[in-house]
């Protein structure tokens, strides 16, 4: 597992692909901790659509509605938020990722699809589920 607070440095249990396919979510994790949709633009495909099923309701928000989120004011909290990335799994220009984010008394599990573009690897589609204790 790599949480946000580890550095490059660190001894990696992934390889060289997979070290590559995670920039993309370390720049979503830069996105969430700064409250700030750039982070997330270089993180997505343009195309990319955020999903899941919200009290009961099928979301699925494009790539612009859901940079509408972030206002650039970081949580209170932002100092105790967690986020790990799980596994990821990359097949030629495909991956799959796991992502555990804790914020506050909600903790949420991304699943990531990744596609190795000309510009490197990009998230191509997020379904997430959240669950508050």
């Amino acid at each position: 597992m790599i949480s946000s607070s580890e550095t490059s440095s660190q001894r990696l249990p992934f390889t060289e692909e997979e070290i590559q396919a995670i920039e993309p979510i370390k720049q979503y994790f830069l996105g969430h901790a700064n409250d700030d949709a750039a982070f997330m633009r270089q993180a997505f495909l343009p195309t990319a659509h955020i999903e899941s099923i919200r009290e009961g309701v099928f979301t699925s928000w494009s790539l612009d509605v859901y940079c509408q989120r972030f206002k650039q004011q970081p949580a209170a909290d932002e100092a105790m938020r967690k986020r790990t990335i799980n596994w990821i799994e990359v097949k030629g220009t495909a991956a799959c990722a796991k992502v555990t984010l804790e914020h506050g008394l909600t903790t949420f599990s991304d699943y990531f699809v990744l596609l190795k573009t000309g510009e490197g690897w990009k998230i191509a589609n997020k379904a997430f589920y959240g669950a508050t204790s």
